[in-house]
C-alpha cells in the first residue's frame, strides 16, 4: 500500500511539473494566498496587493456588491469590503476570480469540454455555498471556492496528457444522458496511474492553497476517508456534486454514475431531504447570477 501511495504521487508530481507552464494562477493571487495564510498579515497588507492589480479590484468588488453576499448598500473600496467580509473571503473571491482562465481548451470529445467542467463547477460552488448557509457553517466562501476548484484534477489530466484523458473517457460507457455506466476514478487510475482526486490535491499543494481545500479536491468523492475534525467541508461539496448532477443541464457529471446521497451524509451535515428539494429549487436562479460574475 505504502508503495502504491509513493507511486501515485511520484505519478501525480511528475503531471504537474510538466504542466507548470500552463496550470499556473496569477502571481498576485499567489501573493495573496500567501498573505493570507499568514498570521502576521492585517487588512492593510491585503489592500496594498489587490489595489495594485485594478482588473482585480473591479472583479472582487463585483462579486461583493452582488446578491451573492447581501450587503447593505454598495461597497466602494477594497478597504471597505475587507473590513465587511474579512480577509478570508477576499482571498478567496480573488482566487475564483483568477480560476475561470484555466477551464479553456475546447472539446476533448462528444462528452467532456473544459468550458462544461467549468459549468458544472460553478454550479457546484453555488450549491456547496447554499448548503453552508442552510446549516449556518460560517463560511460560505470558503464552501463556495471548495465547489469551483473540486474538480480541477480533472484540468490537469487534460492539460498533461490530453489522449489519455480520451482513453479514460472511452472506458466509461456514456448513455444518452451524459451518464456513465462505468466508475470514471477507476479508469484514471487504469490509464494515468491515479485519479482526478489525487492530480487537484497535488496542484493544491503547488499553490499552497490551505489544507482544508486540498483535502476537498482530494476527498469530494470519499468524504468519510477523512477524520470526522477534517471532512465537513469536503462532505458539503461532496453533497453538492451529487445535487447538480440531478441538473442534467449543468454540464459535467462523468465522474458520477449514481447521484443518490448517503444517509450518513445527510446526518453529518444535518439536512433533510427537504432541505436539499429546497437547495435544487432554488439553484437554477443562484446559478444564474454566479455566472454573471464568475463570466
Amino acid at each position: 500500500m505504502a508503495d502504491q501511495t509513493a507511486q501515485r504521487e511520484k505519478i501525480v508530481d511528475s503531471a504537474i511539473q510538466e504542466i507548470s507552464h500552463i496550470a499556473t494562477l496569477p502571481e498576485i493571487t499567489l501573493k495573496i494566498v500567501e498573505l493570507v495564510e499568514d498570521p502576521t498579515s492585517t487588512a492593510q497588507d491585503l489592500h496594498a496587493v489587490i489595489s495594485n492589480d485594478p482588473a482585480l479590484c473591479s472583479r472582487v468588488l463585483k462579486v461583493v456588491n452582488s446578491a451573492f453576499y447581501g450587503l447593505p448598500g454598495q461597497v466602494g473600496s477594497i478597504n471597505r469590503a475587507i473590513v465587511l467580509l474579512g480577509l478570508n473571503a477576499v482571498k478567496n473571491i480573488a482566487i475564483a476570480a483568477s480560476l475561470a482562465k484555466l477551464f479553456r481548451g475546447g472539446e476533448v470529445n462528444a462528452h467532456f469540454s473544459a468550458r462544461r467542467l467549468w459549468t458544472h463547477s460553478a454550479a457546484t460552488a453555488t450549491a456547496a455555498k447554499m448548503i453552508a448557509d442552510r446549516i449556518r457553517l460560517g463560511m460560505p466562501d470558503e464552501a463556495f471556492l471548495g465547489g469551483l476548484i473540486h474538480d480541477i484534477g480533472v484540468m490537469v489530466e487534460m492539460q498533461f496528457d490530453r489522449h489519455k484523458l480520451i482513453t479514460v473517457l472511452e472506458q466509461l460507457d456514456i448513455d444518452e444522458a451524459g451518464v456513465p455506466a462505468n466508475d470514471m476514478l477507476e479508469a484514471e487510475v487504469q490509464v494515468f496511474g491515479a485519479d482526478h482526486q489525487a492530480f487537484g490535491s497535488g496542484l493544491c499543494r503547488k499553490w499552497k492553497f490551505p489544507r482544508a481545500l486540498g483535502l476537498v479536491t482530494g476527498h469530494h468523492h470519499d468524504p468519510f476517508g477523512l477524520p470526522e475534525e477534517e471532512r465537513t467541508l469536503a462532505l458539503i461539496v461532496h453533497v453538492a456534486d451529487r445535487l447538480v448532477a440531478r441538473l442534467d443541464e449543468e454540464g459535467f457529471r462523468l465522474d458520477i454514475s449514481d447521484d443518490s446521497i448517503s444517509p450518513e451524509a445527510l446526518a453529518a451535515l444535518d439536512l433533510t431531504e427537504a432541505d436539499l428539494n429546497e437547495i435544487i429549487a432554488a439553484l437554477p436562479e443562484q446559478l444564474q447570477d454566479v455566472q454573471r460574475l464568475l463570466g
